[in-house]
């Protein structure tokens, strides 16, 4: 059991994004990455906590939705996630949670070395009943630059919705 308890490799993966980081993000809430996306920007920080088992990520930013009266406004944004890996499922493991909703998505995925890429599976449920596959890359361009992208699964195909491109704050 204590063989379980020690930090390895895949953590110091996690903890080697620690920093502040600076992102922008761009979104096709219609399915359609070659349309012109929603653009936003804002700032996130990650932490190693608990000897460094596992980084926090609290991101604050701007975002246009619509209001009360349907007319688009500007929002602030604040999202908080938690990642580590689990040495018994031999996975990464996360949580997200964010002010556009009540419920905590969990994800897992694995690492490739060779391409420096995280992918990590999970579902949302944005509405009663409406579940929705989701598949997770978060790639490491280099030490300070990260590429994440968000894909749904919508009918069978996997439809790019998001990608946030992240510049570590000097």
């Amino acid at each position: 059991m204590m063989e379980m308890t020690k930090l390895n490799e895949n953590h110091k993966l996690l903890t080697d994004s620690v920093g502040n980081w600076s992102y922008t993000v761009k979104m096709w809430m219609n399915g359609d990455p070659s349309s012109k996306p929603d653009i936003s920007k804002g700032t996130a920080t990650r932490k190693a906590i608990m000897d460094g088992r596992f980084v926090v990520m609290d991101v604050t930013g701007k975002m246009d939705m619509p209001g009360p009266d349907g007319k688009v406004q500007s929002m602030t944004f604040k999202g908080h996630g938690l990642e580590g890996y689990d040495n018994v499922k031999k996975k990464f493991v996360g949580t997200w949670m964010d002010n556009m909703g009540t419920g905590i998505m969990m994800s897992q995925g694995d690492y490739d070395p060779s391409t420096k890429t995280f992918t990590y599976n999970s579902e949302v449920e944005m509405m009663p009943g409406m579940k929705t596959p989701v598949r997770e890359v978060l790639k490491i361009n280099d030490k300070d630059h990260m590429t994440f992208e968000w894909y749904e699964n919508r009918g069978g195909q996997d439809v790019k919705t998001m990608e946030i491109n992240y510049t570590r704050s000097k």
